[in-house]
């Protein structure tokens, strides 16, 4: 490929919309341009918030975009869900400068996915040589390409970015033409405990599947409390800001997935999720009263309905979660990819990597046995 022009500018909603889905497609919402720049006109990214929007371009002879990442400069490592604080730890301990650092990443959003947007997959070594140039240019520790789909590992290690694996659970659809049919594939214990946790779970409650202009102020209204209820518990501050759901909704529309619980017609839990091109991405959740097993039915259950109403081929209900196993999300290997320019840093955190790797892989085994599917 002749020679290329890579660029870092201010903002996903700096580039056209029709330039920046080109390269970005449209199967894996998280990374189309509309998401991104709902983050950005929010509030949630930007301004004191740790991350600064940088996405870095290469332009084509045409002038459009051949390759785009959605980079952040990061001033802490919250939000990413591959933990890094350790080398963050170690790194400042030995009189290094950690942050700020680069991340390629769909911010708070530990859905995997591609971290190179090509239009032309030859641009991906010019890509991938950008942001190395950034890390030197602007004297950054490090970089950081977080849950990437496994067709672009080659990409990153073929660069020399040292592999990171970790795992998630994910619910495959093996051809099910209902909630039963999936039911019928578990052992008969397995089967009769989901059974029992779904019908305690909706007692009394109406459950509600709402899409589009289906989701008014009401419903946005009603889910901003659960999900400060749920980041207030879990972060000590949510993450996104109140503009940033409505926008979504606005954005995405019949992409945005709203599962509501109602008692005697008020909203007392809510899972909002993103419909990609073959998956259901379940992505935040909240309560403001205590039912045994309303989380499981919202996040997991009504997912899998959903998933096989719509013919997806999967269900992928965010990170971490062994509870997931019993209700049959089955593990899954998740990637990432870090670019560490100093030799010395670079040697200590690829031997941890190393150690790291056999014990994600020998779990991942161990917890492949604990499914709740018929054996034989």
């Amino acid at each position: 490929m002749t020679s290329l022009t890579a660029r870092m500018v201010d903002g996903v909603s700096a580039i056209p919309a029709d330039h920046w889905n080109a390269c970005a497609g449209t199967a894996n919402p998280f990374v189309g341009h509309a998401f991104l720049s709902v983050l950005e006109a929010s509030g949630s990214v930007g301004g004191r918030s740790g991350w600064q929007p940088v996405p870095i371009v290469v332009d084509g002879p045409d002038g459009a975009p051949l390759a785009v990442a959605p980079a952040y400069a990061k001033g802490h490592s919250q939000g990413e869900y591959v933990f890094d604080h350790a080398w963050a730890d170690a790194w400042e301990r030995a009189g290094g400068r950690y942050y700020p650092k680069l991340q390629v990443a769909a911010p708070f959003t530990p859905v995997p996915g591609p971290r190179l947007l090509l239009r032309d997959p030859a641009a991906a070594p010019a890509l991938i040589g950008a942001l190395e140039a950034v890390v030197a240019q602007h004297d950054l520790s490090s970089a950081h390409a977080t849950f990437v789909t496994p067709g672009q590992l080659p990409l990153f290690e073929a660069a020399g970015w040292l592999i990171r694996e970790g795992t998630q659970f994910h619910w495959q659809n093996d051809g099910y033409a209902s909630f039963d049919d999936f039911l019928a594939a578990l052992a008969s214990r397995k089967r009769k405990a989901i059974r029992k946790e779904r019908a305690a779970a909706v007692e009394g409650l109406t459950i509600r599947h709402l899409s589009g202009a289906e989701i008014g102020a009401r419903e946005w209204d009603a889910f901003w409390r659960f999900y400060q209820d749920t980041g207030n518990r879990k972060w000590g501050r949510p993450y996104l800001t109140r503009a940033f759901f409505p926008l979504l909704g606005e954005a995405l529309a019949e992409r945005v997935l709203l599962i509501l619980a109602e008692r005697d017609g008020e909203p007392i839990a809510g899972a909002l999720n993103l419909i990609g091109d073959d998956a259901l991405y379940g992505r935040y959740w909240g309560a403001i009263e205590e039912v045994p097993f309303l989380h499981f039915e919202l996040c997991y259950y009504q997912a899998i309905d959903a998933a096989i109403a719509r013919r997806l081929a999967r269900v992928e209900a965010g990170a971490q979660g062994e509870h997931k196993l019993a209700r049959g999300y089955a593990p899954v290997a998740t990637w990432s990819a870090h670019y560490i320019p100093d030799p010395n840093f670079r040697r200590a955190v690829a031997g941890f990597l190393e150690q790291e790797r056999a014990a994600v892989e020998g779990e991942q085994a161990f917890l492949g046995e604990l499914t709740p599917f018929r054996r034989g």
